[in-house]
């Protein structure tokens, strides 16, 4: 199988592919660092004890040899830079980071994927890189990621949790999922997780609802499927664990509205 990130070759490779909902990347690293980014459709990557759900409006940078997977949620096109380490920008992180897509880089990403002339000998392709390379770099981070707990018994309550994130349990009915007592997976939550589980809980609805939002689902829709008894609920929430507000997610490609 052809592995354009493992070539040498100009400083950006780029490539699209398109994946059915649910299609799967399993566990893979490259040597190269990567901006992935979807044109339509949400992503679920797995990367350094984190779950990211990257829209349209986002793009997770990952650096060179860290280990990720893909889940589709909808259909996916697929948009991704492969970066070589000479070219990647001085201010982004080796470790995952979610970036706020600009009307800009959108349509420099869609520009940067079209075939181009063997012979460039204008140099008009290194230009259009140089100024792609440029506004990666100049990206805002934003928050749409979980942490993952390393505990197994954690581990446990949080996949159940992700696997229907709008079902009400309490800390009983978790803790007897996980094995352990609701105190100790209180304790585990502040030490694996980093915030309190009810927190965490709040994170994983935000990120349930973007696959909603952006497949053209209603804020009351989104509200509803996760269990909150008002849209204006939920909006709240939404807008307190993120800074933006939920419809702003409602078109694939559009500029987030400031919080």
């Amino acid at each position: 199988m052809f592995r354009p990130a493992s070539v040498p070759g100009p400083k950006v490779i780029c490539v699209g592919c398109d994946y059915p909902d649910n299609g799967t990347v399993g566990p893979h690293c490259h040597p190269r660092a990567q901006l992935i980014y979807a044109t339509a459709g949400v992503m679920e990557i797995r990367a350094a004890g984190s779950l990211w759900l990257v829209p349209p409006q986002r793009a997770l940078w990952v650096g060179a040899g860290i280990v990720h997977a893909m889940r589709a949620r909808g259909a996916v096109s697929l948009r991704t830079l492969y970066i070589a380490a000479p070219a990647v920008p001085a201010s982004l992180p080796n470790e995952p980071a979610s970036l706020a897509v600009t009307p800009l880089l959108r349509e420099l990403i869609l520009r940067a994927i079209q075939p181009v002339p063997e012979a460039d000998e204008d140099g008009r392709q290194d230009r259009l890189f140089a100024v792609l390379l440029d506004e990666v770099g100049l990206l805002p981070r934003c928050r749409l990621c979980l942490a993952m707990p390393a505990d197994p018994r954690l581990r446990r309550v949080c996949e159940t949790v992700l696997a229907d994130p709008g079902r009400r349990r309490d800390m009983a009915a978790l803790a007897e999922i996980g094995g352990a007592s609701p105190r100790t997976l209180a304790r585990l939550a502040e030490r694996d997780l980093g915030v309190p589980f009810s927190i965490w809980r709040q994170q994983a609805r935000v990120l349930a609802a973007l696959p909603i939002l952006v497949g053209g689902g209603s804020v009351a829709e989104a509200a509803f499927t996760l269990g909150y008894d008002s849209p204006s609920a939920f909006a709240s929430m939404f807008r307190r664990m993120t800074g933006t507000a939920p419809a702003a997610y409602r078109t694939a490609g559009a500029e987030p509205e400031a919080a």
